[in-house]
C-alpha cells in the first residue's frame, strides 16, 4: 500500500509502543510502562507492522526478539520520539519567553573564576534568572547530557549524537608539595618513581563512573569527590596529583606546590568544549550564556594572586 501525499501513517503513539516493547522486554512490561492495557500495546506494534509490511519482532524459543528490520526501525523510532519530545518542550520555552531557568554542567576543572565571571555578566543581564549548576568530573557532563538534565554543558567529552565547540585548552602538570620525596630525588622523576607513591585522584561523577583520565599508575592511589579535598590533600604532603595550572594558580606562585620534573609526560592538556543539547531548539537564556561564556574564556586574563 502507498502512502498518498506527505501524510504520516504511523502515530507516535505506535512508535512509543514499539519501543517500549523492546526497551520493557516484552508486551505485558510495556503495557505498564505506558499505563495501558496489553491489548492496545499489541495491537499498536501489529497495526504498525502491517502499515508497513514488515516485521518487527520474531519469535526465538519463548521469546520476542527484534528482527534486523526491527532493530533499524527502533533506533530510528527512538530518535523520532526524541525529537518530538525536543520539540514540545521548545515550544513551551518560546511560548514562555526566556526560560525562568537554566540547568548547567560543568566539569570542575574549567576555571571556577572563568565561570563565575560569566554568571556574572549572565545575571547582570536577567538576575532574576534562576541558576543550577551541577559540577561534574569527566562521565557526570556526559550524563547529564545524555539524560538532558541540563540545557548547557562545558566538559571534555562530546557524547554520541551531540556537537560541541571547543571552548579552552587547559594545561595539566604533575605536582607535589614541597617537601614530598619525589622532589628530594634530585633527578628527573620516572613513572616507576611514581608507581611506589600515592597518587590523588578526582572521582568520576557519572552514573556508571567507567572514565579515566591521565596517567592512574600508582598502587596506593586515593580517590576523592571534590577538587578542594584533593589540592589541600597533596598540599599537605599525602600525594601528588595532575591538576590544571588554572586550577592551582595560586599554589603553584605561593610555593604550596611544585611541579615535578618528569622525565616524560610532565604535562598533559585537555580540550573542553561548550555543548548545547539541543541547538536547533535551545531557549534565549541558553543561547546568550554561551555566548557569553565565549567571549569571556577569548577575552579573559586569569586573576593573580595577592
Amino acid at each position: 500500500m502507498k502512502n498518498s501525499g506527505n501524510v504520516a501513517r504511523i502515530t507516535l503513539e505506535q512508535w512509543r509502543a514499539l519501543i517500549a516493547v523492546v526497551e520493557a522486554g516484552g508486551y505485558a512490561a510495556a503495557a505498564t510502562r505506558l499505563h495501558k492495557s496489553q491489548s492496545a500495546v499489541t495491537y499498536a506494534v501489529q497495526k504498525l507492522e502491517t502499515v508497513l509490511g514488515i516485521e518487527a519482532f520474531e519469535i526465538q524459543g519463548r521469546k520476542a526478539v527484534l528482527t534486523p528490520t526491527g532493530q533499524l526501525l527502533y533506533r530510528r523510532a527512538r530518535a523520532l520520539t526524541e525529537e518530538a519530545l525536543a520539540l514540545e518542550a521548545a515550544a513551551g520555552t518560546l511560548a514562555a519567553g526566556w526560560e525562568p531557568e537554566l540547568r548547567l554542567a560543568v566539569d570542575v576543572v574549567f576555571p571556577t573564576w572563568l565561570l563565575l565571571e560569566a554568571l556574572r555578566v549572565f545575571a547582570a543581564e536577567r538576575p532574576a534568572m534562576r541558576i543550577e549548576l551541577y559540577e561534574t568530573v569527566l562521565g557526570g557532563t556526559e550524563d547529564a547530557l545524555t539524560q538532558r538534565q541540563v540545557d548547557l554543558a562545558i566538559g571534555s567529552i562530546i557524547p554520541p549524537g551531540f556537537v560541541g565547540d571547543p571552548l579552552i585548552s587547559l594545561r595539566f602538570v604533575a605536582v607535589a608539595a614541597p617537601d614530598h620525596p619525589l622532589h628530594a630525588l634530585g633527578r628527573p622523576i620516572t613513572h616507576q618513581d611514581l608507581r611506589v607513591h600515592r597518587q590523588m585522584v578526582i572521582r568520576d561523577s557519572g552514573l556508571r563512573r567507567h572514565r579515566e583520565s591521565g596517567w592512574l599508575g600508582a598502587e596506593r592511589r586515593w580517590t576523592v569527590s571534590h577538587k578542594a579535598t584533593a589540592i589541600r590533600a597533596v598540599q599537605l604532603g599525602l600525594g601528588f596529583a595532575w591538576y590544571p595550572d588554572e586550577m592551582i594558580r595560586d599554589e603553584l606562585e605561593s610555593g604550596a606546590l611544585r611541579p615535578l620534573p618528569l622525565r616524560e609526560g610532565g604535562e598533559r592538556r585537555v580540550e573542553l568544549y561548550l555543548i548545547l543539547p539541543d541547538p536547533d531548539y535551545a531557549g534565549p537564556g541558553a543561547r546568550r550564556l554561551a555566548e557569553i561564556l565565549r567571549s569571556t574564556t577569548a577575552r579573559a586574563e586569569p586573576p593573580r594572586a595577592p
